[in-house]
């Protein structure tokens, strides 16, 4: 095995695991390549909150399924939260997969290589080990973790910006969720473990660190405090953002992401008062109807989301507020559809992802009553997607005439020009010459629903 092609799936959290995923096959000898046909390892990292994420990767995995029949020494594995869910009866589904690995187990990524090498070797296939309820020669590590994928190296796609995970798994439930179920409970990180990566990794280079967790306002709670064997002070959310804060040499400190429903006054003056706090909250909305959030079991009213954004928007001006929002979740009428509409008007997001709803298997929206039909969603999440765009482009429009930090991510798909990000977390492009990973200012002179322009 000399070389690997490795696709990720899904959220941030995915691109956090895949970096490290990277690390772990470099570190092993292979070297990464640009198609899957010149690859030795194909590793698929995937996600499956949404139907539309499986009917990806099952595509991907057809053309997979031709390059091993073609070569059938070539490894092919799949890691991340399918796998979890489905555990060995992935294989009945796939069978030309090697080996599969959930998201807790990301560190036994060498260990499943070599069993699925082993595998694939003649003459080998009987010592190939595997993890519980593996069938037979087919390594399958899903059931063993946990553990903390941001406890390993990882090799970064820019040298200026950087994942952290700060904790992992959730404890909410929501009833239309699967994320509970494949990334386990609420778990956090050690402030001492997560201050030190942020410090070396600015030592490396780095300007700007994202903070990854499903819940980050959960963050702490779950840690020991003092005269639990925590050895000193406990620690919240807010807390670590102002510990980090102090790191010398960063310039920029993002998270995602927040639940409505622990969003704190002291987080809102963290992102107000911070100087390294990027001003923007990405804060899931899902529906604007009090009936529907009941059923979601998201645990907030729609006034009392939109009392956040009043006071995050009160707090901090030019903070940008994006969202998540559902449409078609079982037993949605016209009236709870117009709720959200209504509601999504009043927040005026910066930015939204909006999604068709998608029953998953083992979650309790699943089996509810009143599934809407698919022509019905479709059209309700194409009437959300007119109205977030064009909030989007009032609120990029309010950029126009005046000056913005942007630190330069690489070149424009413009000819000639750069692009970069906003502290708000908005992609702007712009002429002439600024190297990757420096701030710089830029006079703002266009908007669109999902970009700026802007001239030095």
């Amino acid at each position: 095995m000399r070389t690997y092609y490795l696709r990720s799936f899904g959220c941030q959290m995915n691109e956090h695991d895949a970096e490290r995923l990277r690390h772990l096959l470099e570190a092993g000898g292979l070297a990464p390549v640009g198609e899957p046909e010149a690859a030795d390892v194909l590793v698929y990292n995937t996600c499956t909150v949404r139907e539309s994420a499986d009917a990806r990767l099952a595509g991907h995995l057809s053309g997979a399924a031709r390059l091993k029949r073609e070569r059938p020494g070539r490894v092919v594995l799949v890691t991340g939260c399918l796998p979890q869910a489905e555990g060995v009866a992935f294989f009945a589904r796939f069978p030309f997969v090697d080996g599969i690995l959930g998201p807790q187990n990301v560190h036994r990524l060498p260990e499943l290589l070599e069993a699925a090498v082993a595998r694939t070797t003649p003459g080998d296939a009987a010592r190939a080990p595997g993890g519980a309820g593996a069938a037979p020669g087919r390594p399958a590590f899903v059931e063993d973790g946990p553990h903390m994928s941001g406890e390993l190296p990882g090799r970064r796609a820019r040298p200026f910006q950087a994942w952290v995970q700060v904790m992992s798994g959730c404890t909410n439930f929501c009833s239309y969720c699967i994320v509970p179920y494949v990334r386990g409970p609420e778990r956090s990180r050690r402030p001492e473990a997560i201050e030190a990566e942020v410090r070396d990794l600015v030592a490396d280079g780095v300007r700007e660190v994202t903070l990854l967790g499903q819940n980050v306002n959960a963050y702490g709670r779950d840690l020991p405090g003092p005269g639990e064997g925590g050895g000193g002070e406990a620690i919240d959310f807010p807390a670590l953002l102002a510990s980090l804060d102090g790191v010398d040499g960063l310039d920029r400190l993002r998270f995602v992401t927040s639940h409505p429903r622990d969003l704190s006054e002291r987080l809102i003056a963290a992102v107000a008062e911070l100087p390294s706090v990027c001003e923007h909250v990405h804060l899931p909305l899902q529906s604007g109807s009090d009936r529907i959030l009941g059923a979601m079991r998201r645990g907030y009213t729609a006034e009392g989301f939109l009392d956040l954004v009043r006071r995050l928007r009160a707090a901090a001006p030019d903070v940008s507020v994006t969202t998540d929002l559902i449409a078609g979740f079982p037993g949605e009428t016209e009236d709870d559809f117009a709720a959200t509409l209504a509601a999504v008007e009043e927040a005026a997001f910066d930015g939204a992802f909006t999604f068709v709803y998608s029953p998953r298997r083992g979650t309790a929206a699943a089996e509810l009553p009143g599934q809407v039909p698919e022509d019905v969603r479709r059209h309700r999440v194409a009437r959300l997607v007119d109205l977030t765009q064009g909030l989007a482009l009032a609120a990029h429009r309010r950029w126009v005439g005046r000056r913005a930090e942007v630190l330069v991510e690489g070149p424009s798909r413009h000819a000639g020009g750069v692009r970069g990000r906003t502290r708000q977390h908005v992609t702007v492009n712009f002429g002439g010459a600024a190297a990757a990973g420096t701030i710089v200012e830029v006079e703002i002179t266009g908007a669109t629903s999902t970009t700026l322009a802007g001239r030095r």
